[in-house]
C-alpha cells in the first residue's frame, strides 16, 4: 500500500491514524463532511476533500471513488460506523477500482454491526460472555428485568441509548419509537473496559491491549483511562476475534462487574476513538492494522506497562483572515 484515503479525519481516532500511516511512509489523503478550516488535521494530510454524508450513499461512494482515482489511492481506511456500513455494502466498487478496503470480511461486519446478531453468534459459540440482548419488538414490557438499557440494534457512539427504570418508563418509550429498530439489555453496573484487538487472519496472529475508561464523553469516547494487562481477558478477546473472523483492528467493549467478571457489550469493527491510548502504551495498532491487509506479519505484543493516560483538547489556527470576509 502506497496511498491511503482516510475518512472522517475530524474524529477522535484520526490524529494517530494519520501520524502512524505517515511514519510508515504512506501518502495520506484525508476527507470529512466538514470544510478543511473546521478540521485541525486537514493540514496534516497530503490532500483534503470535503465529502457528502455517508447517509447520502450514492453521492458519498462516488465522491470517495473519485478521490481514490485522482490520488491513485490503493487503500481506504474508514473511521466511523456509518461509513463501515456503507462500504460493507459497496465492496465490489472498491475492488473494481483496485482499492483495498481495510475492514474485516463482509459477514463479520454484518454480525458485529447488529447487536442482536452478535449476541446470538457469541452465545451459540459459547464465547465472549455477552450481555443478553433481545429485539425490543419481540418482547413484552412485563418480561423485562429492570432497570434496562435500550439502544438501536445498529447504533453508534451511544446515540439513541436510554436507561429505563421500570415498566412504566418502558411503555412510554415504546409509544414513541419503532420497536423493531431497538434491542433491550439488562442494566449491568460496573466499569467500562475497552480492548483494542488486532488480528492477522492469514497467520492467525493477534494482539490485545486493555484499558479501563475512567472518564468518557457522552458519546462514549474515553478521555481518561487506565491501561492494564489481563491475560485472561486478552485471551478471551483473541478467541472471540478468531471466531468472528476479524481482520485488522477492532475494539471490544465490556462491563467489568464488582465480582471481576467481564461481560461483553459489543464489538466495533473499526479503530476505537481511544486507539491512541494503545499506541502510547506500546502497541502500534495502526501500522499493524495495515499489515493485516498487505500480507505482512503483525508485531507481537510487547510487555504492557500499566499506566494512566489522560486526553486534552488543543487549539489550532486553520485559516487566517486579513479582515472580515477576506482570506490572507
Amino acid at each position: 500500500m502506497k496511498t491511503a484515503v482516510v475518512t472522517a479525519i475530524g474524529s477522535f481516532s484520526a490524529d494517530i491514524v494519520i501520524k502512524n500511516l505517515k511514519k510508515m511512509g504512506l501518502k495520506v489523503v484525508g476527507c470529512d463532511i466538514y470544510p478543511a478550516e473546521w478540521i485541525a488535521d486537514s493540514s496534516n494530510v497530503s490532500a483534503f476533500y470535503q465529502v457528502p454524508l455517508a447517509t447520502k450513499e450514492e453521492q458519498y461512494t462516488e465522491k470517495i471513488l473519485s478521490i481514490c482515482r485522482k490520488e491513485a489511492a490503493d487503500g481506504l481506511i474508514v473511521l466511523t460506523d456509518a461509513e463501515v456500513d456503507v462500504w460493507n455494502r459497496n465492496r465490489k466498487k472498491l475492488k473494481e477500482a483496485g482499492v483495498t478496503l481495510c475492514l474485516s470480511p463482509e459477514e463479520t461486519i454484518t454480525i458485529c454491526r447488529d447487536k442482536r446478531k452478535l449476541y446470538e453468534f457469541l452465545s451459540e459459540n459459547g464465547i465472549g460472555n455477552p450481555i443478553p440482548t433481545r429485539m425490543l419488538g419481540c418482547i413484552s414490557p412485563e418480561s423485562v428485568t429492570y432497570p434496562a438499557v435500550v439502544k438501536p440494534y445498529n447504533g453508534r457512539s451511544s446515540q439513541g441509548l436510554c436507561y429505563l427504570r421500570d415498566q412504566e418508563e418502558m411503555e412510554r418509550f415504546l409509544a414513541g419509537c419503532e420497536p423493531d429498530d431497538y434491542v433491550v439489555q439488562p442494566y449491568f453496573k460496573g466499569s467500562i473496559i475497552t480492548v483494542d484487538v488486532v488480528r492477522q487472519a492469514d497467520t492467525g496472529q493477534s494482539a490485545a491491549v486493555c484499558r479501563k475508561e475512567l472518564l468518557r464523553t457522552p458519546n462514549g469516547a474515553g478521555t481518561s483511562v487506565l491501561v492494564f494487562s489481563n491475560p485472561a481477558l486478552e485471551a478471551l478477546c483473541k478467541e472471540t476475534a478468531r471466531a468472528l473472523g476479524i481482520t485488522g483492528c477492532v475494539n471490544f467493549e465490556f462491563i467489568e462487574g464488582e465480582d471481576g467478571t467481564f461481560s461483553m457489550l459489543e464489538c466495533n469493527p473499526r479503530f476505537s476513538g481511544g486507539v491512541e491510548f494503545s499506541c502510547m502504551a506500546g502497541y502500534d495498532c495502526v501500522s499493524n492494522h495495515v499489515k493485516c491487509f498487505t500480507g505482512e506479519e503483525i508485531e507481537p505484543l510487547p510487555l504492557v506497562t500499566e499506566m494512566y493516560i489522560a486526553r486534552k483538547y488543543e487549539e489550532y489556527v486553520t485559516k487566517v483572515l486579513k479582515k472580515a470576509g477576506t482570506e490572507v
